[in-house]
């Protein structure tokens, strides 16, 4: 891989690390509560378990990812930013918030085109 796919890459897992921390950690704290737009402290509580599960899998995907950068796998990397685009795209999909799709299919197709060029 080259420079700018490690590099965006690597930015990827970092923003899922980041993902992971609000699902598993801050989901029913008021930045968690804010950023998946939950309604209330109880609906969190009632459904914290589910996003911690949530979390573990993306915790999964940052895994891979940073298992591509260091063992040098460009199929490795190909193979986690294609899971990460088509989490996007469903997660976009089913929740009806485009942000989703802008945070993570988005970053992933620019990785996926930089490890083709």
């Amino acid at each position: 891989m080259n420079y700018l796919s490690l590099f965006l890459v690597g930015f990827i897992a970092v923003i899922h690390i980041y993902i992971v921390i609000l699902e598993m950690v801050l989901w029913t704290k008021p930045k968690g509560i804010k950023a998946f737009g939950l309604k209330n402290k109880e609906f969190a509580e009632e459904t914290k378990v589910l996003a911690a599960n949530q979390g573990l899998y993306n915790g999964f995907l940052a895994g891979g990812l940073i298992w591509s950068i260091v063992s040098q796998r460009t199929d490795v990397a190909i193979y986690f930013i294609i899971c990460v685009f088509i989490a996007g795209v469903y997660g976009a999909y089913s929740t009806k918030k485009s942000k989703i799709f802008f945070i993570q299919s988005i970053p992933a197709l620019i990785a996926l085109l930089s490890i083709f060029i």
